[in-house]
């Protein structure tokens, strides 16, 4: 889901940007239901791993598209509050307070880790992940009570991703 911020945060090697901008947007695009998309902004990234716009959007929505550095699908679309949770997480900042986000990955998804949420990679007990369609509740602090907080839990039921840290989230299956 986040694997390439997380290469953009830590310095590692970036790969060349190979898709065409109508590609990328197209791959953004399929994340989230198509009367989202068609309106949402479209951020890629560059080979330093650098944020980019592709397509201006209008709706107050924006959406990322695959990473060809995961091995499975992982566009993602969000709302306003979403990007601001983002870009706290990047920074290793503190979410801001009481503006819970959503955010759309219904192509599924693979992160480097559950637990973790600056994982670069899968490694010995940080808990790879792969999950399918999902929503994600982002922000929402003492409304996750009552999740799983498992390290590795059934992605087929709700959970909290990096359950303890201030970038816990709730994943909801969508299948």
């Amino acid at each position: 889901m986040f694997r390439i911020l997380i290469l953009a945060l830590t310095g590692a090697a970036l790969p060349a940007v190979a898709q065409e901008a109508a590609d990328m947007i197209k791959s953004a695009e399929s994340a989230a239901p198509a009367a989202v998309a068609a309106g949402a902004t479209i951020h890629g990234f560059d080979e330093s791993g650098a944020m980019t716009t592709l397509r201006e959007g209008t709706n107050g929505w924006w959406c990322m598209p695959d990473n060809p550095v995961t091995p499975g699908p992982d566009p993602m679309c969000g709302d306003a509050n979403a990007m601001e949770w983002v870009m706290a997480w990047i920074n290793k900042a503190e979410p801001p307070a009481d503006r819970i986000g959503f955010i759309y990955m219904l192509a599924g998804g693979t992160d480097a880790s559950n637990t973790d949420p600056y994982a670069a990679g899968p490694a010995e007990g940080n808990n790879w992940i792969k999950t399918g369609p999902h929503v994600m509740i982002v922000n929402a602090g003492d409304a996750m009570s009552g999740y799983s907080e498992e390290p590795s839990p059934d992605t087929t039921m709700p959970y909290v991703m990096w359950a303890g840290t201030p970038y816990a989230h709730l994943m909801i299956p969508v299948e």
